[in-house]
């Protein structure tokens, strides 16, 4: 399998005469008893020797001293089909020491090196910096990670402006790592984010919107989303949701708080793993509340905040670059999130149609933490789970009784009356009033004689 796979290479490479280890973020989550998402290797060959040593290989950052090795075909196949590229593949490194940043994110230059002390100086945080032996089970640390590792500290490797200088995505980093291990962030680094938070307006929105996704769907959204805000960086990538705050709520219906607090407890109720739409769908949800909070003689009111969360979430969506197909379900989920309300009154037909939304399992898990993170109440919940078990499938998405060219062959004219048709008569055959295509024609014929 992948670690397999790595200490091979690194054996590979050792027989060669070249120093190699496991780096990075797989040695960090050993440490832990974890088991990493991918493995990394530092050597000291260069990408040529790498790809001589071993033909098989993607140079995806040759200049920068990366290839990636893809795991055998037959490893490939018993990895999960949806898993990143990455995952399927060990990516090797030359040590290497970076000179300058000037677009804060890659160095402008590289310089190879046969130290690993160099190669660790130029990483991220000391919990990220240290290499491990596979062999002999020997750890180098140069950076003090595994103390830090044992204290729960996420620090930098040396100074903290110039580590979030060279790559400002590292301070969103910072939080993700803060949050994932419920570590805390050691002061001078945190500091240093705060000062620079604004900077992180610098990094391209696909780069910040992958990060955000990973904070809403490792697990501890929640306390990543709090970090953000301490940090400064709320405001600065997600204005929408730092707006949430202190926005009240009527105590009748949220005894949790303000928006902001309904939110991120909601985020906690999301199941793990939790796919990136539904994460971002919960934490758009009520994104149009702010826009829309009124005072009421009655109560606190958010008129059309529905209408407006959907547009603001649009807005998000096409300013982080999200692909159509997930801005779409996104915005399914925030546009149909108080339709539950409504299921007890529903028509037979609108709920079958509700019922077959794509990914209806996000909508119905949307609704369940909303539910938990304000009133606790899960009968409706509970009353569409027995829905969907007791309704057959076709009965929910039955073959039509009716198409246009049956309507055409019966004397109809095309035009925009044959929605009309169309939808009554499958409203019909959905609350079970029509079964046969005879009998739907019938019916037609009476509800909508043909115009002359």
């Amino acid at each position: 399998m992948p670690k397999e796979f790595a200490i091979s290479i690194i054996t590979t490479l050792r027989q060669r005469g070249f120093q190699a280890y496991l780096a990075g973020g797989c040695v960090r989550d050993l440490l832990l008893q974890r088991e990493p998402a991918d493995y990394d290797v530092a050597t000291s060959a260069t990408p040529a020797q790498v790809m001589e040593i071993l033909p098989e290989t993607y140079a995806v950052g040759a200049q920068f001293g990366v290839v990636l090795i893809p795991l055998p075909e037959k490893q490939r196949m018993n990895e999960d089909a949806t898993a990143l590229p990455k995952t399927r593949a060990v990516e090797v490194a030359t040590f290497r020491s970076d000179l300058g940043y000037s677009d804060g994110r890659r160095p402008d230059e590289v310089r190879f090196s046969q130290d690993p002390r160099e190669d660790v100086a130029r990483r991220d945080f000391t919990i990220n910096g240290m290499m491990l032996d596979p062999v002999s089970g020997d750890v180098l640390d140069f950076v003090d990670g595994r103390k830090d590792l044992e204290a729960g500290i996420i620090r930098t490797i040396g100074d903290p402006e110039r580590r979030f200088a060279e790559d400002k995505l590292r301070m969103l980093r910072a939080v993700r790592f803060a949050a994932r291990f419920e570590y805390e962030i050691e002061a001078e680094t945190l500091a240093a984010i705060q000062r620079r938070a604004q900077e992180i307006q610098v990094v391209s929105r696909e780069r910040v919107r992958d990060e955000l996704t990973k904070m809403l769907t490792e697990g501890y959204a929640r306390r990543a989303f709090l970090l953000l805000d301490e940090c400064g960086l709320l405001k600065e990538v997600l204005p929408e949701i730092s707006a949430m705050k202190g926005v009240e709520q009527p105590p009748e219906f949220h005894p949790e708080g303000d928006v902001f607090v309904h939110t991120l407890l909601l985020l906690e109720n999301l199941p793990h793993p939790c796919p990136p739409t539904l994460a971002w769908g919960a934490l758009l949800h009520d994104v149009g509340k702010p826009a829309t909070f009124r005072r009421a003689p009655d109560r606190i009111r958010f008129d059309s905040h529905v209408e407006v969360g959907v547009k603001i979430a649009d807005d998000i969506c096409g300013r982080l670059r999200f692909s159509n197909s997930d801005t779409a379900q996104v915005l399914a989920l925030v546009d149909n999130h108080m339709r539950f309300g409504h299921v007890g009154r529903m028509k037979e037909s609108t709920l079958k149609k509700f019922l077959r939304l794509p990914s209806f399992h996000e909508h119905l898990a949307l609704h369940r933490a909303d539910s938990l993170a304000s009133h606790g109440n899960l009968s409706t919940y509970d009353l569409i789970r027995e829905k969907l078990a007791e309704i057959p499938p076709e009965k929910i998405h039955p073959v039509a009784l009716v198409t246009g060219d049956d309507l055409i062959a019966a004397g109809y004219a095309p035009g925009p009356r044959f929605r009309e048709i169309l939808d009554a008569v499958e409203d019909a055959q959905l609350e079970g009033r029509l079964s046969s295509p005879d009998a739907a024609l019938q019916f037609v014929k009476s509800a909508f004689p043909p115009e002359c």
